[in-house]
């Protein structure tokens, strides 16, 4: 699977994703940012929780050869790469792993919203 484009809505946090069976998925920056493939998040095996990530933006998209990104976050998370196959396999399980997300939260009494107030200007 390959992606054919990359458009980043900065006012909405959401990225669009075009696979070349011109498939499309949108995903927010929260959702990318919690589910990274980073080794931080993706330690061993076993996911971390990340909480507090609504609020978050992408501020970089850089190139990984021809087969992934690399997402560059405005909270400094940048460790993360992003292949192809791990995007096209979050398009297919979004609404799971975002279910199964919101469920860690809850079972760990966190929640999505930032540690302090944050004013975000339309």
């Amino acid at each position: 699977m390959i992606v054919t484009k990359l458009h980043y809505h900065q006012k909405r946090r959401e990225l669009d994703v075009i696979f070349s069976d011109g498939v499309m998925a949108c995903f927010s920056a929260e959702l990318l940012r919690v589910l990274s493939p980073s080794a931080e998040v993706r330690s061993h095996g076993s996911a971390k929780l990340v909480s507090n990530k609504k609020q978050v933006a992408i501020s970089k998209i850089l190139p990984v050869g021809h087969y992934a990104i690399k997402l560059v976050f405005d909270d400094g998370h940048d460790s993360g790469i992003y292949s192809w196959l791990y995007l096209h396999q979050l398009s297919q399980h979004k609404e799971a792993l975002w279910q199964q997300y919101l469920d860690k939260l809850a079972a760990a009494n966190a929640n999505r919203d930032s540690l302090i107030a944050v004013r975000v200007k339309p």
